[in-house]
């Protein structure tokens, strides 16, 4: 009798369109769709985005506390803090993109010269208001590029012009940052440490800087990537300069358009890698060492993928335990094909046909369950194939010469058969 197929599901959420517990669904019921005697393990997976906050607090054992922020356009919005549960000191969990993620600023206002973190700094606010004696904050999925300027602003700092009037909200505003004076901050800081899951692989500035590689996402312009750059330069000059901390260059300071070297320089923040503190709470590894296959998913999958994704981690792991690993990504981008050096044993878009962004998301659930079908059906045929291969190489030495006619049996062994 053929082993059950243990199949571990390990996928990001798609940004704007499914959780990551939708997408672990809808691959779930592919699968099961092509094998229904599959055992299924759906770990949903989240890297400080969308989904950071209540994934935490579920498995913990925690609570979530609504409240309503300040959107990154200056709207309201909904959010909400987490306590975890467990033992150890009184821990509130939080995610920027609650506040300032890319979802929440519509498309025909994406311009992140002006988009802020402000409400990012009213969720901190409230989770000391909650009791909080550590607090964890995720970064990713953002719709911002202000350096968490807004956030320090919503805990008191002040950045000012050289005439001593305030900086504009958003990226932009930071080109005209003058000064940083911290004497207004919140006083409960000094004393609640900030552990930041971010992805230490963004940095600030520079060619690599967060203004180049994700500003064109956020909806800038080429010459506004130009000037969040020029912004983020000075930035990084007047830290270094008022607070002494190079954050220029920092691994992780360009996490969610740089309010990792904000939360850094101005809270005092200690940044992590991510999955450093993900890990620490979702069981993974347990799981991936008694599977067959592990299926993730991404909104897209391509030459950044490696560099601290989701499917790269979940390879990375998955590739100790030498289990293979299938990813399945809303598209397929230039250099996906780096990811094979990475653990990742096949790709594939849940795409069928060409269509317009709002009907891929409308779809998604059902594109990615006929996705992952597909790909374990491709596996099925794979394993009947290879049992195939099995019984042929064994069959010629179960029935030998006697399967022969005796004209054809060879003459040396003729004597040999038994009358």
């Amino acid at each position: 009798m053929a082993k059950q197929l243990r199949v571990v599901i390990a996928p990001s959420g798609f940004k704007e369109s499914l959780s990551a517990e939708e997408v672990a669904v809808a691959i779930a019921k592919g699968v099961r769709a092509a094998c229904p005697t599959a055992e299924t393990i759906l770990l949903p997976l989240v890297d400080g985005g969308e989904g950071f906050t209540r994934t935490l607090a579920n498995v913990t054992g925690g609570t979530l506390h609504p409240i309503t922020v300040t959107g990154p356009v200056g709207q309201p919005v909904e959010a909400a803090v987490g306590i975890l549960g467990g033992p150890g000191p009184r821990t509130a969990v939080l995610e920027m993109a609650a506040a300032a993620g890319l979802r929440l600023v519509p498309r025909d206002q994406r311009n992140p010269l002006v988009t802020t973190t402000y409400g990012v700094g009213e969720l901190i606010r409230f989770a000391l208001d909650l009791g909080a004696q550590r607090i964890l904050v995720g970064c990713g999925d953002s719709g911002t590029n202000d350096g968490g300027a807004g956030m320090a602003e919503a805990l008191g700092a002040r950045l000012l012009r050289a005439d001593g009037t305030p900086i504009a909200r958003g990226g932009g505003g930071l080109a005209d940052l003058a000064r940083i004076e911290l004497g207004g901050l919140d006083p409960r800081l000094k004393h609640v440490p900030i552990d930041v899951a971010c992805n230490i692989h963004n940095i600030l500035c520079g060619e690599r800087g967060v203004a180049r590689v994700f500003g064109p996402q956020k909806g800038a312009t080429g010459s506004q990537v130009n000037l969040l750059n020029v912004a983020l330069e000075r930035f990084a000059a007047i830290i270094k300069r008022d607070l002494g901390h190079d954050v220029r260059l920092m691994p992780g300071g360009g996490a969610s358009g740089g309010l990792g070297a904000g939360l850094y320089a101005l809270l005092g923040a200690r940044l992590h890698q991510r999955y450093a503190i993900v890990m620490q709470y979702l069981d993974l590894d347990t799981h991936l060492a008694t599977a067959d296959l592990v299926i993730t998913a991404e909104g897209g999958i391509d030459f950044q993928t490696p560099r601290g994704k989701i499917p790269a981690e979940v390879a990375r792991r998955a590739e100790r335990f030498h289990v293979p690993v299938i990813a399945l990504a809303g598209t397929v981008g230039a250099g996906a094909e780096v990811n094979y050096a990475h653990g990742i044993n096949a790709y594939t878009s849940i795409l069928k046909a060409p269509c317009t962004l709002d009907e891929a998301i409308a779809s998604a659930a059902t594109l990615t369950a006929e996705a992952a079908e597909n790909a374990v059906r491709m596996i099925l045929v794979g394993r009947t194939l290879a049992q195939q291969a099995r019984s042929r190489s064994t069959a010629p030495t179960r029935r030998a010469a006697s399967a022969l006619p005796a004209a054809a049996t060879p003459p040396s062994r003729r004597t040999a058969l038994p009358r």
